[in-house]
């Protein structure tokens, strides 16, 4: 998981470089590391899919702690303490001075640049932070799926922003501790969404294949209520 950590660090770092030093869009940058991490993933990993079949992963040997609970309970409690744990380190960091730095620069980079502050080594510090938990929850799912695939990753963009505009939606209180609490109820929200789509879904036709396409549906819709409310409040004026 360390290593995984350091990648994606790595990663982030060049995402930096490309859109800050080369100036690049953060659109290409972000699609030239992804093609890149492709061809290095397979190189690390040699072919497309490797089970983790008989290798010890992290549930294993917490297990070992806890012989006597059932891995059905082990797993989600380990991941609501994980997940706690860091959104309590995410909302301490969030709080200091580089972290607002780091917001103020997402914010309003034009202004935070006026007052004398390197944008681009925020971007950058802001891209290896977010990338090193990127790579944190890749390999902690694959250790939790029991395999790993070079196109595990493919549209958790979508998804990920998905749960953020969803929970941003829901919750708009904000200050940085329900920020990160709006990420986490839009999470849940979004995967409610998925496991009644798989559920019900085939009463109205849809297949596992079409997952995608009602996570883009719910990407549009998100960002199309804000819009809608607009346009309805202006046509109640008049």
């Amino acid at each position: 998981l360390f290593l995984a950590i350091i990648a994606g660090s790595l990663a982030g770092l060049i995402t930096g470089l490309l859109h800050t030093k080369l100036k690049l869009t953060n659109l290409i940058s972000g699609i030239l590391t992804m093609t890149l991490l492709y061809s290095v993933n397979l190189r690390i990993m040699g072919r497309p899919n490797i089970p983790l079949l008989g290798k010890i992963t992290l549930l294993e040997e917490i297990k070992n702690y806890f012989p006597n609970l059932s891995m059905d309970y082990l797993i989600p409690f380990f991941f609501l303490f994980l997940i706690v744990i860091l959104k309590f380190i995410i909302d301490y960091f969030l709080s200091t001075e580089i972290g607002l730095t780091i917001i103020a620069t997402g914010d309003n980079e034009q202004m935070i640049k006026s007052l004398g502050v390197n944008t681009d080594l925020t971007k950058i510090m802001g891209l290896c932070i977010s990338n090193a938990l990127v790579a944190l929850s890749g390999a902690l799912f694959a250790q939790y799926s029991g395999f790993a695939d070079v196109n595990m990753g493919l549209g958790t963009i979508v998804a990920g922003l998905a749960c953020v505009i969803i929970g941003i939606s829901i919750i708009k209180i904000p200050t940085i501790f329900w920020r990160t609490i709006a990420v986490l109820v839009g999470s849940l929200v979004y995967r409610l969404i998925m496991i009644i789509a798989l559920r019900y879904g085939y009463s109205f036709g849809f297949k596992p294949g079409d997952l995608k396409m009602i996570s883009v549906l719910l990407v549009i819709i998100a960002l199309s209520v804000p819009f809608i409310k607009g346009k309805l409040n202006f046509a109640d004026r008049f």
